[in-house]
């Protein structure tokens, strides 16, 4: 079955950004700061093990002298996944990189709500182990600003110093430091042939599905299962209410029925890149789980974290419907499949 609807990819992006960007909202504001910043922190370190050296090779970084290789990894990884992000190479020892807002992690009116301890935590996580991942303990990130703190953008620039750095000094801060001139000619690119429109579109669908991807796993393991259903679940569920509207506009949906709500489920399964979608007047399946394809040891409650996003969709199709599970995938079931029918009355005790 192929996707009829092409250009719902970049909402399904849209969707998975947002659900991100809720989520760490919900822990600042029902956790707390230290909370949201200790997921932050956890995200980015799992994401950084899993993608920086690998991502390094794939992108043809790997000879690089360090500090140019980790500058470059941020900014082509980041623009492929269709953030707005700048470069500038200074030596071979020091390289800078600058988020320009609009901040797409923190997207709109979210950069808002949050905390500077929180995008520390980020930096933290990711940005100051590259040297520890490289084998360069004199690899460190110096950060001249950060958007959620007022500053221009966030920005700073990897530098090899000329001894080994002790754990604290992997990222440290220096806002009074002016940035370089960012030259859009020098800055490094990928061959246009190689990254057509349509192979964009689903790069920056899959970035975006990554950090959900990490998010669910690192907030059952931090929180305890119950905790991050009920947290990440409201999250995601006000996200889908959020996202309706633009998601059907983009699948062509009008109606509000049951059919036309599977119909949307089954065309945004496919705009993420689902195989055996199915969908009919009540129902909707699918044989796959892309958001957590090659997932291992998967706790059964990321399901109902992931769940809660589609509830929220039925939910703001027409609120007297029910989105019913009747098979799991990840319960080794065969595919997932949902029901969508009239919620039953609520009657008087």
């Amino acid at each position: 079955m192929t996707d009829p609807h092409p250009g719902l990819a970049q909402e399904v992006a849209d969707l998975h950004r947002a659900a991100f960007t809720g989520l760490v909202l919900a822990a600042v504001t029902r956790r707390g700061t230290p909370a949201a910043a200790e997921l932050v922190f956890a995200i980015f370190r799992r994401q950084h093990h899993e993608r920086f050296l690998p991502g390094l090779q794939k992108l043809g970084l790997a000879h690089l002298p360090h500090a140019v290789a980790a500058a470059q990894y941020h900014y082509l990884s980041n623009r492929i996944g269709g953030v707005a992000v700048d470069y500038a190479r200074e030596s071979d020892r020091k390289a800078w990189i600058r988020y320009t807002p609009p901040r797409w992690l923190w997207h709109g009116t979210a950069l808002c709500g949050i905390p500077g301890e929180v995008s520390r935590a980020m930096l933290r996580g990711w940005h100051a182990q590259n040297g520890v991942s490289l084998g360069n303990p004199r690899l460190g990130f110096v950060c001249t600003g950060q958007a959620a703190d007022g500053d221009p953008a966030l920005e700073g620039y990897y530098l090899e110093h000329d001894r080994e750095l002790a754990p604290e000094e992997r990222l440290r801060f220096a806002r009074a430091e002016a940035s370089p001139d960012y030259d859009p000619a020098a800055m490094p690119w990928m061959e246009a042939a190689h990254w057509p429109a349509e192979r964009l579109r689903k790069a920056h669908r899959s970035y975006a599905m990554a950090y959900l991807r990490t998010a669910i796993p690192c907030a059952i393991d931090l929180f305890g299962a119950a905790e991050a259903v009920a947290l990440v679940g409201l999250a995601l569920r006000q996200v889908g209410m959020q996202w309706h509207a633009p998601l059907a506009a983009a699948a062509g949906i009008a109606g509000r029925d049951p059919a036309e709500a599977a119909a949307l489920l089954a065309a945004i399964a496919l705009a993420q890149g689902e195989r055996g979608v199915e969908h009919g007047a009540d129902h909707v399946a699918q044989a796959s789980w892309a958001l957590m394809r090659g997932a291992t040891e998967l706790h059964p409650a990321a399901f109902a974290c992931w769940n809660a996003l589609w509830e929220g969709l039925v939910a703001a199709h027409d609120p007297r419907l029910a989105l019913t599970v009747e098979r799991r995938l990840d319960l080794g079931e065969g595919s997932f499949r949902w029901r969508i029918a009239p919620r039953p009355p609520i009657r008087p005790v």
